[in-house]
């Protein structure tokens, strides 16, 4: 669970930006949109080989140096 301590000179605008920044990074809420609606087996494994072709289609990545 993410938190944010605020600090006494701090605004509330400011804390709570942080830590929508701090879920976001997080990835709270989009795995809250994923476990929304339950998702059949066979969604699921169809899901993640079209992602896979999507990754193949791209190609490989190149690290910068």
């Amino acid at each position: 669970m993410s938190e944010v301590i605020i600090h006494d000179d701090e605004s509330f605008e400011r804390a709570l930006k942080r830590f929508k920044k701090k879920c976001e990074k997080a990835g709270i809420l989009s795995d809250l949109r994923k476990h929304r609606h339950y998702e059949k087996p066979s969604e699921k494994r169809k899901r993640k080989m079209n992602a896979a072709a999507r990754k193949v289609r791209r190609g490989p990545r190149i690290p910068r140096a």
